[in-house]
């Protein structure tokens, strides 16, 4: 019997900013943006939305009424919770209308929460084959106007119904971790943004990969020749593109050509949205769905990574016929569809911020999922 994911979705904001209009705002080159980061827009998420109306925005697009029913399990991964105590899922829960004898809780650890959260998902569902869980990676990743970090900022959800004998994919349940206590980054509970150590946080992320990476051919018997493709978390794409060369030295020139190629479809989709923490490895997973040169039975690798450090390598198998439940034309709509902002309406939506004074506030977006009320700091949500 095998165990994967059944369905899989993102959302994103429909809002976005050009990252040469960001260059010149910033006067520096955009092929800064462009080439050295490998990115070309950013997601921008206005105050009436969070993590709470990504998620449920993207979930909403795979689950049916029967879904709803055999749904035990509701997980988010994030770094980006507005509550302390109360769970962003048990909220997503109830906007969904999925059957109230389910669990629902949040799991943090930076951008690996949402891989802790889908093997969570593959254990629960192996041990209970009847029953699903879904998973949603959602995070608002955001530094700061004018900061070095500012380029690598987005936002977005992505969502994965995980069940037994699933239409996309199948876990191989060859895992491999490694953790490291570093601070290459970190946010201190009263910090606004994160604080980064780029150097530290782009060379550990690199020595984890080719750390867990021999770890795998060690357990695992493989080499790169086993994987169709190998994907990674996308803090920006140029930063998994230096992780993937790390080990080109063990492959010969063709080998490596084929994995760029898969690597190359596999960021189509962050270059026009930027970061998006515990998201970002599952959405170049279906851009390289999308977007991919794959078959049926090809081996997909995952490397996972989230600052502080863990990070997780394993891999999934393409079931037969996966290209049937692929929602291509409608992922490209929603990100061709957005409207583009200038730099000032930018820094305006960035700037603003849903009043904590415990007052009464409504708000006007008629978005299928946003905030329309702020009462006594409660977050009242269009359901």
């Amino acid at each position: 019997m095998n165990i994967g994911i059944d369905k899989i979705s993102f959302h994103v904001p429909n809002y976005y900013l050009d990252m040469t209009d960001l260059a010149n705002a910033r006067e520096t080159d955009p092929n800064k943006f462009h080439i050295g980061l490998g990115q070309d827009q950013m997601a921008i998420i206005p105050e009436t939305q969070d993590i709470v109306t990504l998620g449920a925005s993207a979930a909403a697009k795979i689950l049916t009424d029967e879904d709803k029913k055999n749904i035990d399990m509701v997980i988010v991964g994030t770094e980006s919770s507005t509550d302390f105590s109360k769970s962003a899922s048990v909220i997503i829960h109830e906007l969904l209308e999925i059957q109230p004898f389910a669990r629902s809780f949040e799991i943090k650890h930076a951008c690996y929460g949402g891989t802790a959260a889908l093997q969570q998902a593959n254990d629960y569902v192996t041990l209970h084959p009847d029953r699903k869980v879904l998973v949603i990676a959602a995070d608002i990743a955001k530094y700061g106007l004018n900061t070095g970090g500012e380029p690598t900022q987005g936002c977005g959800a992505v969502a994965m119904l995980v069940t037994k004998n699933p239409h996309l994919l199948a876990f191989n349940n060859d895992s491999v971790f490694y953790s490291e206590d570093v601070y290459d980054f970190w946010r201190p509970a009263g910090h606004d943004y994160p604080l980064v150590d780029g150097h530290m946080s782009n060379q550990v992320y690199i020595d984890s990969f080719t750390r867990i990476w021999e770890q795998n051919k060690k357990v695992n018997h493989t080499d790169s020749s086993d994987y169709a493709a190998l994907t990674f978390h996308l803090p920006y794409t140029k930063m998994g593109r230096k992780a993937l060369r790390a080990i080109f030295s063990e492959m010969s020139e063709e080998e490596q050509q084929r994995l760029e190629a898969r690597y190359d479809e596999a960021v189509v989709y962050s270059r026009q949205v930027g970061n998006l923490y515990t998201g970002s490895l599952y959405l170049g997973l279906m851009s390289l769905l999308d977007n991919g040169d794959l078959a049926a039975g090809d081996r997909i690798g995952l490397f996972s990574y989230g600052s502080g450090a863990v990070s997780e390598f394993f891999s999934m198998t393409l079931m037969d016929d996966y290209k049937t439940y692929l929602s291509i034309e409608e992922n490209q709509a929603l990100l061709s569809s957005r409207q583009q902002l200038s730099i000032d309406e930018y820094e305006a939506m960035f700037n603003k911020k849903l009043p904590t004074d415990g007052e009464t506030y409504t708000f006007s977006d008629y978005t299928a999922y946003a905030i329309n009320k702020i009462s006594g700091d409660i977050r009242y949500y269009n359901k």
